[in-house]
């Protein structure tokens, strides 16, 4: 072996085990991809041991096991080199073999096989005519030979063109192994030619096989520096390559000729088989446009059909926009397909959705954007506009420029729906005004604006419940809605009035001029509600309304809607039908109140409560005849003035539970005292919610048949308003306890409803003269006079009576001048604990306690156990009594009294006033002597 021969052997085992293990290394492939690398391995090791054979043999062609040799290992590198192409072509990680089967190469089509072929013969062709045939004619060996020596370079050939339709589907990974393939053909081209002439190899062809062996060793790196490409199915890449390659061939011929070259018979058998390989491709292209053709008819008919078979409307237009197709659906719209044709799309698309309907259809029509979505309205045929849910596509026909595919689906209904559902989620039902969730939504964005013109009122109905009761809820929602209407007209039209919840109403306005405006307006609303009555069910109902303003901090405050009722609960509280504006303390008593009714409702609960008791006397004799239960409640040992918790357990419904435990420890302490042979009465208060409540007489039997106290023993005492106003089941409920015995007595009367009248209607057994008629005794000659009237009705109707809030002397003249029988009051006794009740029963002269007096309306008989209903009573529990709010107090803040100091706990203080509701004001220290300590405490005796 020569120098230059070993050093070519010597680089050419170099490069392919280089580029071997260069193929064989990279773990962070794909499956596909390394298995196809290890076939590429294989094909640069193939190719370098031909190389090392050609270097060892250094022979001519005549050596014969040598070429063998290298011809196999041609053959089987090119086997390894379309396995490993094919595996780079596959769309599955499989590679290798399996990719080979996934392309189905077995089942090669007739095109393919035509540009395979034209290939092969175009290159065999340029081979022939710019190396082999100068070389040929002065060959030194036999055809058979010859053609021996070309076998290797025809499988070459051969391999260029079936890898073509490979190379197209691989894209930019068949670039290295085609061009390796290339240059290997090319370099056994020169070699063949050397061979014939009875040459080596010259270093032309050893470059050439030198130079693929290290292109296809740097498939790896190359692949890395290339930009990624997607595989393509795209037969036209193949068949255009073999018409160039050809068209390369015929010109090179061509020019051969031109040169006074010589026709060989090899050059008409190529220029045979490529002609031959044209007509085949030809007949496969005609055959192809005819199936598209037919594929294209077939997709139009299709095409056709489903758009006539579907409901939604489709159209193809062109890229200008006008419209060249529609299918039946547009009937839904009003309009005939006929009649769309030629019309411009835009011109049925509203103004406000035209900017948007451009920018879908440029989308659409940018092949690489795919499919755009539109939501718009459309023009209908009688004008109107319907909303559509549209789809914009690129749409291709073969031998047609390209046009808009486009389908629209009528939403309108379903759009319809959600507004309706939105209008119903934000807006009243009854009164048709905004609900409490969209003024919420209004307040907020009003906050985060920092407004400071923002304003708030809030109204409430005064007395709806009672309208509900009477001409029931549907007759209520009818009421509802005319107060709606009016405070809509009181309201400026840019402001919102909504409907807060039950009979609440509230109005935001955004953009006050001043406070006084916002106060004007809520004024408007409360006279429009009071100044004519509301027709309903056949009847006039008056109604009056409270109302609270809240004005705007500037701050962007989030309270103002919760200022606002906290204004209006203060209004409500103040007796209603009048306005309020907040003020910072209506808060913090609003909190208050809040606190006091959780603490209340422990205090019911631990039983921490006291009671008091006022006694009742018999005018001519001081004899006490009974006593009034008056609850006391001192939260961390302070005295709480039951104006304050009493209100608060009205508004919260512990009254009911508060009641209960009232009259059960006042029934309890009362037959204590006559089973000790004191004969007492006992009153207890009871509001019109206790009364109303469902088994209300019931509960209270229960109780005074678990205590033991005679039903004819106990006083029910109620205001006048809740007989007059109270339902029908109310009444039938105290009118069975008083067939049991137990007695009924109208509070603080002659400040409500009843008229004198009115008395011999209502089922009851004592009234009250309430001490406002009582405290006008020796000033005021009117109140004399009534005060003397109600007495006299009283004993006409066999009704008892009893003045209230005595604290004169002269008063006390005057009630028994008027033959009054019984009185209460600061100046005959002030409320106290039962020890002092004990204490004052024990010093009445003997014989004037409990004597069985017929006057003495809180005894009963002797034959008291055998009182109506006694025996077999059941057990109900449940009791409701209590101080009625707004009861007039009968003793200072202090509690003093003829008794030793009270029990820790108990407050000297009880719910004052004149019936004015929960709340009125204390007796304590309430006039010059009802705060002097020398005032008297105890009973007075009268002479």
């Amino acid at each position: 072996m020569t120098m230059p021969a070993a050093a070519w052997t010597a680089l050419s085992s170099a490069a392919a085990l280089g580029g071997a293990g260069w193929l064989l290394v990279g773990r962070q492939q794909p499956d596909s991809v390394r298995s196809a690398r290890r076939w590429l391995a294989a094909t640069v090791l193939l190719w370098g041991g031909a190389a090392v054979i050609r270097g060892l043999a250094a022979g001519s062609v005549g050596s014969a096991l040598p070429l063998a040799a290298t011809i196999l290992l041609t053959v089987v590198a090119l086997i390894a080199l379309v396995i490993g192409l094919a595996g780079l072509a596959s769309p599955r990680p499989a590679g290798g073999l399996s990719g080979l089967f996934q392309l189905r190469l077995a089942r090669a089509e007739v095109p393919w096989l035509a540009d395979g072929c034209l290939v092969a013969a175009s290159l065999f062709l340029i081979a022939w005519v710019t190396v082999l045939s100068s070389a040929y004619p002065g060959a030194t060996v036999g055809a058979g030979s010859f053609a021996t020596d070309l076998i290797g370079l025809l499988a070459d050939l051969v391999v260029l063109g079936a890898i073509l339709r490979l190379a197209a589907r691989a894209g930019w990974q068949a670039l290295t192994p085609g061009l390796a393939l290339l240059l290997v053909t090319a370099g056994d081209a020169l070699a063949v030619g050397a061979r014939v002439s009875g040459a080596v190899p010259g270093w032309g062809a050893q470059v050439a096989w030198l130079a693929g062996i290290c292109v296809l060793g740097a498939t790896p790196l190359v692949a890395r520096r290339l930009p990624p490409a997607t595989p393509s199915d795209d037969s036209r890449l193949p068949g255009y390559a073999a018409i160039g390659v050809a068209a390369l061939a015929v010109v090179v011929a061509l020019g051969s000729a031109l040169a006074g070259g010589r026709l060989h018979p090899v050059v008409i058998v190529a220029v045979t088989a490529i002609v031959l390989a044209l007509v085949t491709r030809l007949a496969g292209l005609l055959r192809q446009a005819a199936a598209a053709s037919a594929l294209s008819r077939e997709a139009s008919r299709q095409f056709s059909e489903l758009a006539d078979r579907t409901s939604d409307a489709v159209l193809v237009c062109g890229l200008r926009g006008q419209i060249e197709y529609a299918s039946p659906a547009v009937a839904r719209f009003g309009y005939a397909p006929a009649e769309l044709i030629g019309t411009a799309l835009a011109d049925l698309i509203h103004p406000e959705d035209r900017a948007r309907g451009t920018r879908a259809a440029l989308s659409a029509g940018d092949s690489s954007a795919g499919l755009a979505r539109l939501a718009c309205r459309v023009r209908a045929a009688d004008g109107t506009w319907r909303h559509v849910q549209s789809a914009i596509s690129r749409y291709r026909e073969p031998g047609l420029a390209d046009r808009l595919l486009l389908t629209a689906h009528d939403v309108s209904d379903q759009v319809a729906l959600r507004r309706q559902v939105t209008h119903l989620t934000f807006h009243d039902g009854v009164t048709g005004l905004p609900n409490r969730a969209y003024l919420e939504e209004r307040a907020k964005e009003l906050a985060g604006g920092k407004d400071d013109a923002a304003a708030a009122i809030f109204l409430d109905l005064d007395g709806f419940t009672a309208v509900n009761d009477s001409v029931g809820h549907g007759a209520g929602d009818l009421l509802l809605a005319q107060a709606a209407r009016r405070l809509r007209a009181a309201v400026p039209s840019h402001e919102m009035v909504a409907r807060w919840g039950g009979d609440e109403f509230a109005v935001l306005i955004s953009d006050a001029a001043s406070p006084q405006e916002v106060v004007d307006v809520a004024e408007r609303l409360a006279v429009g509600i009071a100044a004519e009555p509301f027709q309903v069910a056949d009847r006039d109902i008056p109604l009056t309304a409270s109302v609270g303003v809240a004005l705007s901090a500037g701050d962007g405050s989030s309270h103002l809607l919760r200022n606002a009722d906290v204004a209006m609960s203060r209004a409500k509280e103040a007796g209603g039908g009048r306005v309020e504006v907040f003020a910072a303390h209506m808060h913090a008593d609003a909190v208050r109140r809040l606190e006091l009714a959780t603490q209340l409702r422990q205090a019911i609960t631990d039983g921490s409560l006291a009671i008091e008791y006022q006694p009742v006397v018999e005018l001519a004799t001081s004899r006490v005849t009974g006593v009034e239960a008056l609850v006391r409640w001192s939260p961390h040992g302070e005295q709480l003035p039951p104006r304050e918790f009493l209100g608060v357990a009205e508004d919260s419904g512990l009254i009911i539970p508060l009641g209960d435990w009232v009259l059960r420890e006042a029934c309890r302490q009362a037959a204590a005292w006559r089973e000790s042979g004191w004969q007492i009465g006992l009153s207890v208060n009871f509001s019109l919610r206790q009364v109303s409540a469902a088994r209300f007489a019931e509960s209270v039997l229960a109780v005074l048949d678990e205590s033991g106290l005679p039903y004819g023993a106990l006083t029910l005492e109620v205001t006048e308003h809740v007989l007059v106003e109270g339902a029908e089941p109310m009444v039938a409920g105290l009118s069975e306890l008083r067939r049991h015995g137990v007695r009924l007595a109208i509070d603080d009367f002659g400040t409500g409803y009843a008229s004198l009248a009115y008395l011999r209607e209502l089922p009851v057994d004592i009234i009250k003269i309430d001490p406002s008629f009582v405290a006008g005794l020796g000033i005021d000659g009117t109140l004399a006079l009534l005060t003397r009237t109600i007495v006299q009705v009283g004993h006409d109707l066999g009704i008892e009576v009893v003045a209230e809030g005595i604290e004169r002397p002269e008063q006390l003249e005057l009630l028994r001048a008027m033959g009054c029988g019984l009185g209460q009051g600061y100046l005959v006794a002030r409320p106290m604990t039962p020890r002092g009740i004990e204490d004052l029963a024990a010093a009445e002269p003997a014989g004037r306690s409990g004597d069985g007096d017929e006057r003495d309306g809180y005894d009963d008989s002797p034959d008291r156990d055998d009182a109506p209903g006694r025996d077999g009573s059941a057990d109900y529990g449940g009791s409701r009594g209590r101080v009625e709010p707004g009861r007039r107090d009968r003793s200072p803040a202090s509690g003093a009294g003829p008794a030793p100091a009270p029990a820790p706990g108990p407050a000297g203080a009880t719910a004052a006033g004149s019936g004015a509701g929960p709340g009125a004001g204390l007796r304590a220290g309430a006039g010059a002597q009802g705060g002097d300590p020398a005032w008297p405490a105890g009973p007075v005796a009268i002479s």
